[in-house]
């Protein structure tokens, strides 16, 4: 008869090995295609590696093992800027492509608030996340529009504008 000690470990030790077969199956499974490629204001705002590419975001370094990040400065939008901006890419060496871009401001922080300006005077409505109407974003939208903006409205961190598909 076999001890109890002894069958636990073999139960301990097949589902260790199922457990690796299952990450390694997932692992070797294609990486997701990108989505369709938008541009907007002149702006990349989803699309693949080669889109990211030709939109002049070819300053890349790999973050982790599943994103890739593309920058390029001197970004003007709406007739604002110059501004930072990168896409963020998924997907071993990017291949999932991007499904939004960033901007901000190295030494402004309120630069990215004339953005807001401008769509508003262009007849964008606008809304706030967070309490009472003041919170941390500025969200707007037109409809029609393939896209909406986000603009970080917070003073910790970063201001940010990110642009995404509708």
């Amino acid at each position: 008869m076999r001890r109890p000690e002894h069958h636990h470990r073999s139960a301990v030790r097949a589902a260790v090995a199922v457990a690796a077969l299952l990450v390694a199956g997932c692992s070797s499974e294609p990486p997701a295609p990108p989505p369709p490629s938008l541009a907007y204001a002149g702006l990349p705002v989803s699309g693949s590696l080669a889109d990211a590419k030709r939109a002049g975001f070819d300053q890349c370094l790999q973050m982790d093992g599943g994103h890739l990040r593309c920058r390029r400065s001197g970004v003007m939008l709406l007739g604002e800027g110059p501004y930072e901006a990168a896409l963020d890419l998924t997907g071993g060496d990017g291949a999932s492509g991007f499904r939004q871009i960033t901007l901000w401001h190295d030494r402004d922080q309120s630069a990215v608030l004339k953005v807001g300006e401008a769509l508003k005077k262009q007849g964008w409505a606008f809304s706030y996340t967070g309490e009472g109407g003041r919170g941390d974003q500025m969200i707007l939208t037109r409809k029609g529009a393939p896209v909406h903006f986000s603009i970080d409205l917070s003073y910790w961190g970063k201001r940010r504008v990110r642009i995404l598909p509708e």
